[in-house]
Order: C-alpha cells, then structure tokens, then sequence
C-alpha cells in the first residue's frame, strides 16, 4: 500500500492528501485558504475570512450538546518548505510526492508537511463528519505561523466565540502540552569593502553537507550540528593557518529550521593548495568524530573553482569570521520549573556574505521573557561590536503553564478512559501561536496536542501513522465530553 488515501481514518488521510497536492508555503497560503474556504461553504457552514487571511468556520452542535462549551480547534496552514539540495521542487508550483515507509508517512526529498498539515486535517474531518458528537464549534485555521504568526498576531479580539481552544500543532502523541516558548527575530546586517584578488592565489568552494537540521525549537536539544557554525570554526582557523581571502559564504534559508547545509568560496596561495585540501579533509574527520551519534551523513570537502575578480577586505573579513564564530548557538539554558525541557536557546539560522553585503539572521526562543530579551540583545551585541546594523524585532510571547485548566483535567479523564494511561503534561520549547492568541483572548481555557512527527522543518518529517490513528480517537473522545457551560 503506497496511497496514504488508504490509511485510517480515511476521511483525515483523504483531507491530508487534497492538502499535498496544493503548494502552501509559508506566505504563499492563496491556494489553500481558497481551498478551506470552498470546503465550509460546500458544506453550508458559516464560514468567513479575516481582514489578516484566517479563516474561521462555525459548526452548530450536534443534538443534545448545545449547552456545552465552545471549542475552537486551531491549527495553521502554512508549511516549511525545505528540500534536499538535489530535489528539483518548486515549493509554490509543485505537490509534495509522499510515500509510506513501515508505520511512517513521509515526503520524497522535501518537507511533507504534516506540520500542520495533519492538524488542519483532523479539524476538517470534525467539520464534515456527521457521526462526530459535539458542542458549539469553530475552526480557526491562521496563515504564515512558520515565518512570524502573522496569522495569530493579526486575528481581532471578539470574532472567536469559544470558550476552550484546542490547539492541534503539537508533535507526539500521548502528551498534551499547557505552555510554549517566545521567540524573537534578531538579525544584523554589514556593508564590507571589496579589493581584486591577490595574485597566485587558488580558489576552492567548501561545502558542509548532510547534516538532518531540524525544528529550531523541538529538535535544538538534540545535539545536531548547524552548519553555519561549522564552516565559520573553520575559517577561522583556516584565517590563521592558510591567510585564506573570502569571497563568499553562505547557509540556511529559514530563520526556523537548524541550517543543513553551508559553502564558501575562499582564496589560498598556491603553494599552500595541497596542504589545504589536507587541512580540509582533518576537518571532516574532527567533524565526524565529533557528531558521529547525530550526524552520520556529514561531509564537509572542498573542490577547486575558478578564481573570482573579489575578495573581502581583509579588516572585514577578520571582523565577520570571529562575529559568526562567537555568536551563540544551541541550548543556552534548561529550565528549572519543568525537567527536559530547553528554556533559552538560540538558532544561528542563516549567514550570507557575497558582493560587499553580509547578513546573519537569528531565531532565540524562550519560555521566560526576561531571558529571551537577554540573549537577544547578547547576539545584538556581537554583532554591533563590528559595526553591523541590528534589529531585534517580531518578538511574541510564551504561553505560561496552567497546570489547573479545566479542559486539562478532562482531556486527561477522557485519554486515561480511551487508551488506559495518563497522558503525559508537558511544555515545549517551540512556539504555539497559544501565547499571541491568549494574549487577545485571555479568557480562553487552552490546550494543545496532536499526533507524533519527527524531523519537522526537514527533508526527513515524518508522521507515524498509528499515532494519527490515536490522536483522531482522542480529539474526537474530548470532543464528545467537553463539560456543559
């Protein structure tokens, strides 16, 4: 069985498909609110778009539960598009080809999208079913959470009516999750001189390569390598070692994932190429020996180019190389209220240097406020010490834990009934459009779950599909035993 249409529930897996075949990348949502906005008028639901692009749809209750309280089931419908660099994908034309591997569902070569994508899924199967109990119901599906909430920052106090919000964004099943992390955007932008190349100099283009990356949040605990870390350790010593010239660099893409992949292209004298080539291939084996457990595919080689008409001032490049090296990255700090779980971090998620312009963008999360602004303007700092222009901007909130929720308690009574367990409570170190929406409608009693993905943000996501199977049991279990008002 290769169609994913075939899975159960099938209703949920069709819904998932239809949501493959349409390009939704973060900004680019056109298709899919159109498609969602079809979907609630086919079936004659209330259904309205807000000045920001959220769609909202209303569905009755069903007979008998029209004293219960209002549900909002939330999810976004935007997804990361990442690929591996030898996929030929056009995020804004192309579907996502998906496959099953065992007990998993997952994408060739690109981001499959289960984030959110199974979410918005589920959501659309309630609104449709006529065999689903349940009270008053809406659905809030918001645009561009990937790239800044814009969505959730941009939806009106007093257009939702529910009373408990049901967020279906989180990543393992069998927890339910009451708080989040902040995040906040810090990035620098430089001017530097050029100068022609020096004469007798070799040029090589260096890469760093098969890294997994990652969720910037979920997955920054795990260990992995960001590959703009590695090439800038590397120019460093090679500055020292080689007198290297730089002439370009770059890594990542997305302020949210964990960059994969980096290259620069540098100058070395000629009567130092085979020696550099050997000082490459030490790195590579450093590299590996050093993440062997969590990057097996990584390869960091160089090859040779041809030799390009500039290169950085030399001030400049000393500057920049020790800026990107220094600037922290990784889990800064474990939180002391919840074990496991990653307070403070920072994802060093893109650098670019090329044609007398150099930008490095970051991505710092944490689940206190005062820590997030903290490393935020620590990072500013590294960057302003070599006269970059710094913006710290598109800072949102974290959503603080109420271990006394009502709809805590009874999604915890309804999955211990289900499956024979207590689901596991916890926070995670990712950020839940939770924190901006309660801070529009503090009234309202939150929650969030969903089935188990791994690797999102990566050419490696993948949803298991017995978890897809629970996750729809359990929402549809809470659902039928939401209290009366």
């Amino acid at each position: 069985m290769s169609d994913i249409r075939n899975l159960e529930p099938k209703q949920l897996w069709n819904y998932f498909h239809d949501i493959t075949q349409i390009p939704h990348p973060s900004k680019k949502e056109k298709k899919i609110v159109e498609y969602v906005v079809a979907f609630g008028k086919k079936l004659n639901l209330e259904t309205l778009v807000d000045k920001t692009g959220n769609v909202i749809i209303r569905k009755p209750a069903t007979k008998g539960m029209e004293n219960r309280k209002g549900v909002i089931l939330q999810t976004h419908l935007d997804m990361v598009p990442q690929k591996n660099s030898d996929k030929i994908h056009d995020f804004e034309k192309d579907p996502i080809e998906t496959l099953i591997d065992g007990e998993w569902v997952k994408a060739k070569g690109t981001t499959l999208g289960s984030d959110n994508g199974i979410g918005v899924s589920a959501a659309l199967g309630v609104l449709a079913s006529k065999d689903i109990i349940h009270g008053p119901l809406e659905a809030l599906f918001t645009i561009d959470e990937e790239t800044g909430m814009t969505g959730a920052n941009g939806l009106e106090a007093g257009l939702l009516k529910g009373d408990i919000l049901m967020n279906l964004d989180s990543e393992d099943e069998g927890e339910l999750y009451v708080g989040c992390a902040g995040g906040i955007d810090v990035g620098a932008v430089k001017n530097y001189a050029e100068e022609s190349s020096p004469k007798g100099m070799t040029a090589f283009r260096i890469s760093a390569r098969g890294l997994k990356g990652g969720h910037s949040g979920v997955d920054i605990a795990m260990g992995r390598a960001n590959s703009n870390k590695l090439m800038f350790r590397f120019l460093m010593q090679a500055e020292s070692d080689f007198g290297i010239r730089l002439t370009e660099a770059a890594g990542g893409d997305l302020r949210n994932a964990i960059p994969r992949e980096s290259y620069s292209i540098v100058l070395v004298p000629e009567i130092k190429a085979e020696e550099f080539v050997t000082f490459v291939t030490m790195y590579d084996k450093i590299y590996k020996a050093e993440f062997a457990e969590t990057e097996p595919d990584l390869n960091f080689a160089c090859e040779k180019t041809s030799v390009p008409a500039k290169v950085m001032n030399q001030g400049d490049q000393y500057r920049i190389i020790r800026a990107v090296f220094v600037c922290p990255n990784g889990v800064v700090r474990m939180s002391q209220a919840m074990k496991g779980l990653v307070e403070t971090s920072n994802n060093l998620a893109i650098v670019r240097c090329k044609g007398g312009k150099f930008e490095a963008f970051n991505l710092t999360r944490s689940s206190v406020d005062s820590a997030k602004e903290a490393i935020a303007w620590k990072i500013a700092a590294v960057f302003q010490l070599i006269g970059a222009e710094v913006k710290v901007e598109g800072g949102y909130p974290g959503w603080k834990p109420n271990i006394n929720s009502p709809i805590l308690k009874t999604m915890s009574k309804v999955y211990n009934d289900i499956f024979g367990k207590i689901p596991e409570i916890k926070a995670i170190h990712a950020g839940l459009e939770c924190g901006i929406l309660g801070g529009v409608y503090p009234n309202l009693d939150m929650i969030s779950f969903g089935p188990t993905i791994r690797y999102p943000h990566s050419p490696d996501e993948k949803v298991l599909i017995p978890s897809v199977v629970k996750f729809y049991d359990f929402l549809c279990g809470t659902l039928k035993n939401v209290p009366v008002k």
